[in-house]
């Protein structure tokens, strides 16, 4: 299951090609015991409500009780981090706590569904449209906590596959497709192409 926002979701893909990353990982992954089913969806937020419910409200309905579902890929927190920057959302703040709560709160009941858990860090944003240093804080925070903990079963690093070398807290420039938040079709075949095969097993 991959579940997400909108770069899990795929937007920024062209709509003549392959699809986003958990659609490119299914072709990697075809001929395996494993399917990849995306359950991302845009605007989406792990603590807020956004493009409808919140990620800690539809992990359920729309990952766990999935039939056959066993593996969790989460990619979730950008929106968390970004909206609140514009001021009709400002009083939904969150700090890197409230973010690593709400995953702690996937990883609980993932485990307790019987599904691995895998956590991927947050792509940079910097020049995406509710940028700010504030949230870039956060980010960082809650990426150095997804790198080190050790509650996790595994761990991806998008923001390592995306970041630009020469400038770390943006998207390189031919991963990005247009907006500096979501990821070009060269950016989402990079984030397939990163994931271990046996990520899952």
């Amino acid at each position: 299951m991959a579940f997400g926002d909108s770069i899990t979701e795929g937007t920024g893909s062209l709509p003549s090609g392959p699809g986003g990353w958990p659609e490119r990982l299914a072709e990697r992954m075809a001929g395996s015991n494993w399917a990849v089913v995306n359950a991302g969806i845009g605007g989406n937020r792990l603590l807020h409500q956004g493009s409808g419910p919140s990620a800690l409200e539809r992990l359920d309905a729309d990952a766990l009780a999935v039939p056959g579902a066993q593996c969790l890929i989460l990619l979730e927190g950008i929106n968390d981090i970004g909206r609140p920057a514009r001021a009709e959302y400002a009083h939904e703040a969150a700090t890197a706590a409230d973010i690593i709560a709400g995953y702690r709160q996937v990883l609980t009941r993932a485990h307790t569904a019987g599904l691995k858990v895998v956590v991927s860090t947050i792509p940079p944003f910097e020049q995406a449209n509710y940028f700010s240093d504030t949230g870039e804080a956060i980010r960082q925070s809650v990426n150095a906590w997804i790198r080190t903990t050790p509650d996790l079963d595994a761990r991806l690093d998008y923001d390592a596959v995306l970041r630009d070398p020469a400038h770390p807290t943006k998207l390189r420039p031919d991963y990005q497709s247009g907006d500096w938040l979501h990821p070009s079709d060269a950016g989402y075949a990079a984030m397939a192409a990163s994931v271990p095969l046996d990520v899952c097993d």
